[in-house]
């Protein structure tokens, strides 16, 4: 079976690199663009994210890429920031995001806990969510964010630092990650391999 084809979109605000590596180390050598010709004709699409939603949408604007990125049939993976410019709108900056996934990002109600939640976590997924195929409970992915998606129907995994949170949703073909998987070690090459090998079957609910 051929490698399908996946772009990275260069949102001019993440380390796209760290993405890049990750791919790589599992065959795949992932196109960098801002090209929506380019984001619409691949097999798959990761939206990587870091620094403020403000930013992130300012930048998406000035590219031309909101209805692109709206209007995608194919696999979409949200890292990190990318999964939050999925929802409706972010706290951080009172920004209204793509609203591709009808739930909010607000500010981590971390308790005593220190913020930005830095470090490794542990998620409590559904049985459903393909993108945990093969790993066992409980694994560990590492984290480094100060706002969270609210808990929603969307919500296929879920973890609790202070409150509860979502740590990965999805909606149809867009799935998104709060945790970087491309920093998680073998347990976040699984997510990125389950990514790829995603089905018709998979993308359909």
């Amino acid at each position: 079976m051929s490698k399908p084809s996946l772009v990275i979109v260069d949102t001019a605000c993440a380390n796209i690199s760290s993405v890049r590596f990750a791919f790589e180390r599992l065959g795949v050598s992932p196109l960098i663009t801002a090209d929506a010709a380019l984001i619409n004709s691949a097999d798959r699409v990761i939206l990587p994210g870091v620094g403020t939603a403000a930013a992130a949408m300012r930048n998406l604007q000035r590219l031309e890429l909101v209805d692109t990125l709206r209007q995608l049939q194919q696999p979409v993976l949200g890292i990190c920031l990318g999964m939050q410019l999925l929802t409706t709108a972010s706290a951080e900056g009172n920004v209204d995001c793509l609203g591709i996934i009808p739930t909010r990002t607000e500010r981590l109600q971390a308790a005593d806990l220190p913020l930005p939640h830095m470090g490794w976590n542990t998620v409590d997924g559904r049985a459903d969510n393909p993108l945990l195929a093969g790993l066992p409970d409980a694994s560990y992915f590492y984290f480094v964010h100060s706002f969270a998606v609210a808990v929603s129907a969307h919500t296929i995994a879920s973890c609790h630092y202070g409150q509860t949170f979502a740590a990965m949703v999805r909606s149809s073909n867009f799935f998104g990650a709060q945790f970087h998987p491309e920093r998680s070690g073998a347990a976040g090459a699984t997510i990125l391999k389950n990514f790829l090998e995603l089905t018709d079957a998979d993308t359909r609910t």
